[in-house]
């Protein structure tokens, strides 16, 4: 037995219309190049018409050794930098006359350290000595002296 089944009634379908791009208003009315998908996404085979630039290596390329090369080198200098700064400021590269002895010097009425400095080391400067001086005696300022005191004065060797 044969059953006759009843045509599928179909709705009708609206057209569809192509859906066009928007245009820019303006002086050109091409249409605007679409980058977002390839041809094949959209169902096209898309054929090359632009090859891209080759792009060029770099000019400058570092082997591992050779980072590590420059890696060693950088440390080299800046440790050697490191270490001259800190021996110029715990004095042992600090430029000066370098004291042998000391001798006792009485204080003249009319004498400053200044004086005492001059008379002691002449080819010095006057400045260092009178600080070494005033450390050395243990003076919190240069006019701190009175006359018939008995000073330790360093001599430059």
């Amino acid at each position: 037995m044969l059953r006759s089944v009843p045509p599928a009634t179909t709705a009708p379908s609206p057209e569809t219309t192509p859906r066009r791009r928007p245009r820019i208003q303006g002086a050109t009315t091409d249409s605007l190049p679409v980058r977002a998908c390839s041809g094949e996404v959209l169902g096209r085979h898309a054929t090359p018409t632009r090859q891209r630039p080759e792009i060029e290596p770099s000019t400058l390329r570092l082997t591992r050794r050779g980072r590590m090369l420059l890696t060693a080198l950088s440390v080299l200098i800046f440790g050697s930098a490191i270490v001259v700064l800190g021996l110029r400021v715990t004095g042992v590269l600090e430029p000066g006359p370098h004291f042998t002895h000391t001798v006792p010097v009485q204080v003249a009425p009319g004498q400053t350290l200044w004086s005492i400095a001059q008379n002691t080391n002449p080819t010095e400067d006057p400045a260092t000595i009178v600080e070494k001086i005033a450390d050395l005696n243990k003076l919190s300022s240069p006019a701190d002296i009175t006359p018939g005191e008995t000073l330790q004065i360093p001599i430059a060797g």
